[in-house]
């Protein structure tokens, strides 16, 4: 297990200006403050009122002012003032335009995180409980606002697309209905064990059952509302038009990238990978076979099934744990803290697998999540997945942001704990999933499908978001014409090999959530760049890259913009 002892750094003026601002950011959005695993605002519930976005934009005002009048003192500090000033910079700008403020869509808006916050807080003590109650007795304030800000939006004329309020408002009903995630979680074995340590039991499962009727009466407001008076104002119109899709572009990457160049490069890497897929299913079913005759043997291969998803959260733990020993000390120098990666099976069943990063302290650990739709819960193949591993765990997600965690000594809480860029994150982690491949760990020509088969989906992506959105031409191949929503689920379908429900899910999200999806891809793109324009300096001097040293430079600035991480790292 390697400990590498870390440099110290004496703190700076503007590490002290972005302290506080973490400090203020968690004051004014408490649920960000559980992701990061900062204590004492886990009873408290975020302000998404008009009031509360104001609140939050006229602190990145401030802190902004405040970095303008402050010196860098070594590269550490330039980096972090590069950092912000995009990151909240952008922010800024999405404030003006009523993006934060009408902010609503299947994965990744108000309506979710309300609920997604439970799944993070701890369930331990008498005193986690109380601190649930006290968050469920405050949800019914925090929906209203929610309502208040999408109300406001709409006047202003920013309303999500009619198929996104619709899927909000299912969602809205099911966590409203007597089913709810609610009802279930205040009542689950970890609340058992702690009332039976409660000094008065009665008086918080008391306010565990009310308050979880709360938030579900907070739901049943929040499916109404979008229900009778958003959806009748809802466009049916998906694509998020070209001015819209630049501005979420730039915040997802870091980086402002020609859409159209990128649109053309992504239909080229899906035909690239379509083809090495052809080449890999030959190997498996033989000169000639098509990828569907070769994923029809890899699905027949009772050694690659799982039966359950107690075997598959076993298996994930298995793998995740393999991959920890296995890379370090040899291709990255993985700190004690980060061996500890815990493999989860999600309360939800949306279908989505996802990542959430350890607490400041580690004493909430990382953790990958698998979220299983009903009635997908009995079959799951190790071929498909293996390279998922690796993208949540290490050295993908959890090396990347547990590393920056555990860099204490060297970076401020913000860019430890609170800047997180798609682009950087979710294209390191693609890039972590190609380089297993490069350094034999997806061998195993099934494996290797697996991952290819991701690396296809991301690359579908890229074409669908950035075609439906700016509306560019179809290829015949794909449909022809212009590109839509029913030709977008056609081209998922045919690239996508995953069950229906997954499939349809992910169509939504791309329709709803613009410049996001493409992220992965075009950040694995610029991170590979990255990596051969270092190759070639090292070439210049006569040297080969110390891949292992890159890597960790890299990972030791923490979740920046990737036009900051190329600054950084030229």
């Amino acid at each position: 297990m390697t400990d590498t002892p870390r440099p110290t750094r004496t703190p700076t003026a503007i590490d002290a200006i972005a302290d506080a601002y973490v400090q203020t950011s968690a004051r004014l959005n408490p649920i960000a403050a559980t992701a990061m695993g900062l204590p004492g605002y886990d009873h408290l519930m975020t302000d998404f009122s008009p009031a509360g976005h104001a609140a939050v934009a006229e602190a990145a005002r401030a802190v902004l002012a405040e970095l303008d009048g402050a010196e860098p003192v070594d590269d550490v500090d330039r980096v972090t003032l590069s950092a912000m000033r995009e990151r909240i910079g952008l922010e800024l700008e999405l404030h003006a335009a009523d993006e934060m403020l009408g902010m609503l869509n299947n994965i990744a808006s108000p309506v979710q995180e309300l609920r997604d916050v439970f799944d993070l807080m701890p369930t331990d003590t008498p005193e986690a409980w109380a601190n649930i109650a006290a968050r469920l007795e405050a949800l019914p304030t925090a929906a209203a606002g929610v309502i208040d800000s999408l109300r406001l939006a709409a006047s202003r004329g920013r309303v999500a697309a009619r198929r996104q309020v619709d899927e909000c408002v299912r969602q809205a009903e099911e966590l409203a209905g007597s089913d709810s995630f609610f009802t279930g979680f205040v009542r689950g074995e970890s609340v058992e064990k702690a009332l039976a340590a409660a000094d008065d039991a009665a008086a918080l499962g008391s306010r565990l059952e009310l308050g979880a009727a709360a938030a579900r009466s907070a739901y049943g407001d929040i499916a109404a509302f979008l229900r009778d008076e958003l959806a009748p104002l809802a466009p049916s119109e998906d694509a998020f038009g070209r001015e819209r899709y630049q501005l979420w572009s730039r915040y997802f990457l870091g980086a402002a990238v020609d859409l159209e160049e990128t649109y053309a490069w992504g239909l080229a890497e899906l035909d690239r990978i379509i083809a090495e897929q052809e080449a890999v299913a030959a190997q498996i079913a033989g000169e000639g076979a098509t990828i569907a005759q070769a994923i029809e043997v890899l699905d027949a291969d009772p050694e690659r099934r799982l039966g359950s998803t107690a075997e598959l959260q076993a298996w994930m733990q298995r793998t995740a744990d393999a991959a920890i020993d296995a890379l370090d000390g040899v291709h990255f120098d993985i700190p004690g803290p980060l061996h500890t990666l815990e493999c989860r099976i999600a309360p939800t069943s949306t279908g989505a697998i996802y990542y959430t990063g350890p607490s400041d302290d580690f004493s909430r650990p990382g953790r990958m999540w698998w979220s299983v739709p009903p009635g997908e819960d009995s079959s799951f193949t190790t071929w498909r997945e293996k390279t998922t591993v690796y993208h949540e765990g290490v050295p993908g997600h959890h090396l990347q942001v547990a590393e920056a965690v555990y860099e204490r000594a060297t970076l401020n809480s913000w860019r430890r704990l609170a800047c997180w860029v798609s682009g950087h994150g979710e294209g390191w982690a693609l890039y972590a999933e190609r380089l297993m491949a490069q350094l034999g760990f997806l061998d195993d020509p099934g494996d290797r499908l697996g991952m290819l088969d991701g690396q296809r989906m991301r690359a579908a992506r890229v074409v669908f978001d950035i075609g439906v959105h700016l509306g560019l031409p179809c290829p015949d191949k794909w449909g022809g014409g212009t590109w839509d929503a029913a030709k977008a689920l056609a081209f998922l379908q045919a690239n996508v090999n995953m069950p229906e429900g997954f499939v349809r899910f992910e169509w939504m999200r791309y329709l709803g959530w613009g410049g996001q999806a493409p992220s992965y891809k075009i950040g694995q793109r610029l991170w590979e760049a990255a990596r051969d324009e270092a190759q070639e300096g090292a070439r210049a001097r006569g040297e080969e890259l110390d891949l292992k040293a890159f890597h960790a430079r890299a990972l030791s600035l923490g979740s920046v913009g990737l036009d900051t991480l190329r600054e950084a790292l030229t």
